[in-house]
């Protein structure tokens, strides 16, 4: 809808310094400039209308489309978008929404889709559950419209080939949960949030507390099925090696719409033991995170232990001080990862009634900050437990970071306060595959990765750049502690700071920025995939791959 100020149109009050002729020149100008805004608003309603007629045309009476739409103007349209907003920065009122949701429930959704989309020129985002750090899957600067993934979400376990089918809307949490139904010794490395969405997490990366033992998410996928720019459905034979090698980390919004993948299961003990142990500067954290930088890369591979610093209340009244948080899984049981630890970490310290044995599906809950005991169909609940605000960056560790380092490092968090880091240690077999396997490029070398976190629950654009300025800053201070030339990234944890692209004439230069960082030597094989693809640069968000400039 077009509103205006009827006052714009005519002014009846002349005023002193003006004489009649600029009065009626800005008359004029004023109803040229509404009869060009209304022109503008009748052509994209027009446009709106005939993608609409589009869509119908190209439904299927077996299932028609008319059935998944959905306009501002249809009841269920805010409830629909906003449910799968994970980031509350990007739910405002001033945030641009889209001329249109589908979601889709047949592939001849998502083929009518694409072909109406590059026939009428309005942009698809595509979403599968929303967990995008920086909204792209839900958000433009111009008209666009979500295919919205969710209800295309069946997995199909088959035990006996040690394998599944997952479509793209599906939920890490009901990928677990269906692995678990069939047994007891199977899981999939992949993501410890039980609402991430397939589609997203597993063709950006997809890492997971089993990384060091079985790699990375992309690093157990066997095939997959997408619909490419053409609308036709591919699988792994009739794509090809190359287009199925870029969705397997390269983004694949960048190269089609995914509607599954097949995985590859993995072997679970039965029973594996988790921890969760927090200590304090007063507590020698920085003697503990010091010794954890020399070993978390290097123990047995079956052992997981993320560490992350926040600041929390000091022991003394208004002083504040670092936490370290220990966070484990290891695919064993108790008495065995004691050892390793007594071996490895003795000044964590670690007990006896530290450990808690219980099923692989039972960890990922753990890790989820469910209570001990929770029924594993917990894992089926699309609603995240926490809701809110938050800006995420990444780095890569290549080497442990000296004690006045870290001294330095705490220091800084203090003033800061709000920010959070998260270290993710690799090594064991990440360290085993080439760098060129996938478009995931960070393998050996790597101690860990960096994740910084900041969550808040201030609405407004003010609140939102302060924190997201105290996350930067936290970022900068970091910089001599990092992996240099480039300054490398993961793609999962997706930053605009990192450059974005407009998808004009300097798309290649303003995708290399961004690209070289997430992609490192794989960036340009990447290109040269998706200008072979989709040389008209139809599947484009703000941090896509692009086409080659020629």
């Amino acid at each position: 809808m077009l509103y205006y100020h009827p006052n714009t149109l005519f002014s009846h009050k002349r005023k002193p310094q003006m004489g009649t002729s600029t009065s009626s020149t800005l008359s004029l100008l004023s109803i040229i400039l509404f009869l060009s805004l209304s022109w503008a608003a009748s052509a994209s309603d027009s446009i709106h209308g005939a993608f609409l007629q589009c869509l119908s045309t190209h439904s299927q009476s077996s299932h028609p489309i008319s059935a998944v739409l959905y306009t501002p103007d249809n009841s269920s349209y805010s409830s629909v978008l906003e449910t799968y907003i994970r980031n509350l920065r990007f739910n405002t009122s001033t945030t641009l929404k889209p001329r249109l949701i589908i979601t889709a429930t047949h592939k001849s959704h998502i083929q009518a889709a694409i072909i109406c989309s590059k026939k009428h020129g309005l942009q698809m985002k595509i979403r599968s559950g929303g967990h995008d750090y920086e909204g792209l899957s839900y958000v433009s600067e111009v008209p666009f419209f979500i295919l919205d993934m969710f209800n295309l979400r069946s997995i199909s376990v088959d035990i006996k080939n040690e394998t599944a089918w997952v479509q793209a809307g599906a939920t890490l949490g009901e990928i677990y949960y269906g692995i678990a139904e069939k047994s007891k010794t199977h899981g999939f490395p992949a993501g410890v949030c039980p609402t991430v969405g397939a589609g997203g997490h597993f063709s950006g990366g997809g890492y997971g507390n089993m990384m060091r033992k079985y790699g990375l998410s992309v690093d157990n996928i066997v095939d997959a099925e997408l619909v490419d720019v053409n609308g036709r459905i591919l699988n792994r034979k009739s794509m090809g090696e190359d287009l199925f090698w870029a969705i397997k980390g390269g983004g694949g919004a960048s190269y089609g719409v995914i509607i599954s993948y097949k995985i590859k299961l993995v072997k679970v003990p039965e029973t594996v033991t988790v921890f969760r142990v927090a200590r304090t500067l007063e507590q020698n954290a920085t003697d503990i995170v010091y010794q954890w930088q020399q070993v978390a890369d290097k123990v047995d591979d079956g052992l997981f232990i993320r560490l992350t610093m926040d600041v929390v209340n000091g022991s003394r009244s208004g002083e504040k001080t670092v936490r370290a948080t220990f966070l484990s899984l290891f695919l064993g049981s108790s008495d065995t990862l004691l050892n390793i630890m007594d071996a490895n970490l003795p000044e964590l310290g670690l007990q006896t009634s530290d450990c808690t044995e219980m099923s692989w599906a039972e960890s990922v809950l753990f890790w989820t900050n469910f209570a001990t005991g929770t029924p594993v169909e917990a894992l089926l609940d699309r609603n995240p437990q926490v809701l809110t605000h938050l800006k995420r960056k990444s780095d890569y560790l290549k080497k442990p970071i000296p004690k006045a380092g870290l001294e330095g490092i705490w220091k800084k968090m203090i003033e800061l306060q709000t920010p959070a880091m998260t270290f993710n240690p690799y090594g064991g077999k990440m360290a085993e595959i080439s760098p060129s396997a996938t478009p995931f490029p960070h393998r050996a070398g790597n101690l860990c990765k960096i994740q910084y976190a900041t969550n808040w629950d201030e609405d407004g654009s003010e609140a939102a750049e302060r924190y997201i300025n105290l996350t930067r800053q936290l970022y900068s201070y970091m910089t001599p502690f990092v992996s240099k030339s480039p300054r490398e990234a993961f793609l999962n944890y997706r930053d605009l700071d990192l450059g974005i692209n407009h998808n004009g004439k300097n798309s290649y230069l303003e995708g290399r920025v961004y690209g070289i960082k997430y992609f490192k030597k794989n960036f340009d094989r990447l290109v040269y995939i998706k200008t072979k693809v989709d040389p008209g640069n139809f599947f484009r968000n703000e941090q896509s791959i692009p086409t080659l400039p020629y």
